[in-house]
């Protein structure tokens, strides 16, 4: 199967399976504000994916290093939720129950939470891929956070809701600018942008970290010296982007600014020791980087 293929049929791959059944994993504290991680379930996509053209020998060595198999990869889906006491934030929207069975547990993980979409305040969007977008709408496309602020960067917005994209992305990321497109419009009257360097919220930060999509945001929260990296895609897995991170990966639209935007991130997160919280990365996507030799490693939080 190739990638043009699984892109463009992400739903099929993963029929049979069940939604992820971990809810809360990781939290800390940001001052006064609790950051947690809930899951979204996982993801079940071919390795030929993310490591196509890449040298064999080498990513056989990585792979194995780290028990990944090149054949599938299911990386868990990791939201961020920040309450407090007066708004109550997540980090993306999740995929909702239309694009894969084996995510779309979003709703199930708020209420372990003791959360209704009604409580969501906010809603800050990494990208408008379908696993961070799609769960914006529920399956009457009703809205799932009616009382929300939904934020998203301006150039991500201007990308996804161009008429011309649909044309211009390509044929195997076609169905992503359709879906895009539609749940934006949708939201419309609910959305604030914002811009790189902003403030968005008190103590939430937005860095462009752009090459996974045109205009991917990463969010630095912090309170003094408490901090977090909300790092969305920019940094997609434990293994290869922590080992190599100037190799291009196949999930990145722009490939080459993708593995600059890596490389720049982790570099940052290493060097000021701040902690990270990823997407798609493992025990609840939460710990931090550290340097190895010439590349990087990532420390799940506690270990």
């Amino acid at each position: 199967m190739d990638r043009r293929q699984v892109l463009a049929g992400l739903s099929g791959l993963a029929l049979g399976q069940m939604p992820f059944a971990s809810f809360a994993q990781t939290e800390l504290r940001i001052g006064q504000r609790q950051v947690t991680s809930i899951s979204d379930g996982h993801l079940v996509l071919p390795g030929a994916m993310f490591f196509d053209h890449l040298p064999r020998a080498e990513l056989n060595r990585i792979l194995s290093d780290h028990g990944v198999s090149f054949e599938e990869l299911r990386p868990p889906c990791n939201l961020t939720l920040m309450q407090e006491p007066d708004r109550v934030v997540l980090f993306d929207a999740g995929s909702g129950a239309g694009f894969m069975p084996s995510a779309g547990s979003m709703l199930a993980s708020l209420e372990t939470q003791g959360l209704a979409p009604e409580d969501i305040t906010h809603v800050i969007i990494t990208h408008a891929h379908p696993d961070h977008l799609w769960g914006i709408l529920d399956d009457f496309d009703d809205l799932v956070f009616p009382n929300a602020e939904v934020m998203i960067g301006e150039q991500e917005w201007a990308y996804w809701t161009d008429p011309a994209t649909v044309d211009t992305i390509g044929e195997a990321r076609a169905s992503f600018a359709v879906g895009a497109a539609r749940r934006l419009d949708a939201i419309r009257d609910q959305v604030s942008l914002f811009n790189g360097g902003d403030e968005i919220l008190p103590g939430v930060m937005a860095h462009g970290t752009p090459g996974h999509t045109p205009g991917h945001m990463s969010f630095e929260i912090r309170d003094g010296s408490d901090v977090v990296m909300v790092g969305g895609d920019a940094i997609g897995n434990h293994h290869v982007a922590f080992a190599r991170p100037e190799w291009p990966s196949g999930t990145d639209q722009d490939q080459d600014l993708g593995a600059k935007t890596r490389v720049r991130l982790l570099d940052q997160l290493a060097t000021e020791r701040l902690p990270l919280m990823g997407f798609h990365l493992p025990g609840g996507g939460l710990g931090r980087v550290e340097r190895l030799g010439d590349a990087y490693r990532f420390v799940e939080w506690g270990a």
